[in-house]
């Protein structure tokens, strides 16, 4: 599928692209010709590279030939047009994983959110745009706070979205397709590795409201959703992965265990919502089913395929769906090696 393809990942030191990087080199989609890892973070990216060389050491200087190499590594900002520009240059595949996508950060400085989260995806579409860049596919990815968004991240995310599919209409050489997910286990900024330090530190562990619910899913569950798209998704289609949800509080209470560490509920924090949406009702009109995921079919009629029969969900898909029982959550969480007597890694740093 991938096969002596270029692939750009902007953003790609992330959790997500670093995740990414990894199952694009374990060939499972083929054999790429390049890698190009895009992002204004030299110390992460040199981080990566040592990692990637296998050297014992972090202070070995490993950039000479980087540009020879399967992955290469390249400094440069999405919000900044000429360097996207410059970056789309011979690539066949683009993965848009630069975001602003702290909830309570974006609240406060919005603008910024703005910059990256909406003109760096315009900048994408306008970079193929004006310069007649023969790429074959991008995907956006994107989050549930997209859906029905009430904080700036979420707002910020459905704009870019829609920048994206309506991309197919004036780049139409080029297939824009996006994904969406919720809350990914352990990546940096999400609820367990909060819990795991609030424990380790004796409590108490913070609760914002008892009600409260998340989609949980792996990194490696993203990526195969950001794989199913790019095997199957049609222009203008966005990709859902169909997971559990768990109660916020019934993962502290098992992440605690018979520890004595007391819980306490603070409030809801800026911009955050209750429960999460991946489907809104109003998308579930144009949702179907393609196993093992949801397809939210493009909203601009130009984009969809006339007189083709299909059967759609009808109803809104929410976190407060298909709550795990604490006997499944725990399950989850233990296979996943996420419990606190376990070891994890975030971005490649030790938790603990």
């Amino acid at each position: 599928m991938l096969t002596n393809k270029t692939i750009l990942i902007t953003g790609g030191t992330g959790s997500l692209g670093k995740v990414l990087t990894r199952r694009l080199l374990s060939g499972e989609m083929g054999t790429p010709k390049k890698i190009i890892i895009f992002s204004r973070d030299e110390a992460k990216q040199h981080e990566m590279r040592v990692n990637y060389h296998n050297l014992r050491s972090p202070t070995e200087e490993v950039i000479y030939n980087n540009f020879k190499q399967l992955l290469e590594f390249r400094i440069g900002d999405i919000r900044d047009y000429w360097s996207v520009s410059a970056v789309l240059r011979g690539v066949d595949i683009v993965f848009n994983a630069a975001a602003l996508k702290q909830v309570p950060s974006c609240e406060y400085f919005p603008f910024e959110a703005v910059r990256t989260n909406i003109e760096g995806p315009e900048n994408i579409v306008r970079a193929i745009r004006e310069n007649n860049l023969p790429v074959e596919t991008v995907v956006g990815i994107s989050t549930d706070k997209a859906c029905k968004p009430v904080n700036v991240m979420g707002m910020t995310k459905a704009l870019q979205e829609r920048i994206f599919i309506r991309a197919n209409i004036e780049c139409p050489k080029t297939r824009f397709i996006c994904v969406r997910y919720g809350n990914v286990l352990a990546s940096r900024g999400s609820v367990i590795p909060l819990f795991h330090e609030q424990i380790n530190s004796g409590g108490p562990v913070t609760i914002t409201t008892s009600d409260m619910t998340r989609f949980l899913l792996s990194l490696d569950q993203a990526v195969d959703t950001i794989f199913g798209a790019i095997r199957h998704a049609r222009a203008g289609e966005t990709y859902i992965p169909r997971v559990p949800s768990a109660n916020v509080v019934d993962i502290a209470k098992i992440l605690i265990g018979t520890r004595p560490v007391k819980m306490v509920v603070t409030g809801i924090r800026p911009g955050e919502k209750i429960h999460e949406i991946l489907v809104s009702e109003e998308e579930a009109n144009r949702t179907i089913e393609r196993d093992p995921y949801y397809v939210i079919l493009p909203i601009l009629p130009e984009l969809c395929i006339q007189g083709e029969k299909q059967k759609f969900l009808g109803r809104e898909f929410s976190s407060a769906d298909n709550v795990m029982t604490p006997a499944m959550l725990t399950e989850t969480l233990t296979r996943h090696k996420l419990m606190v007597d376990e070891k994890i890694t975030i971005d490649g740093e030790l938790l603990r």
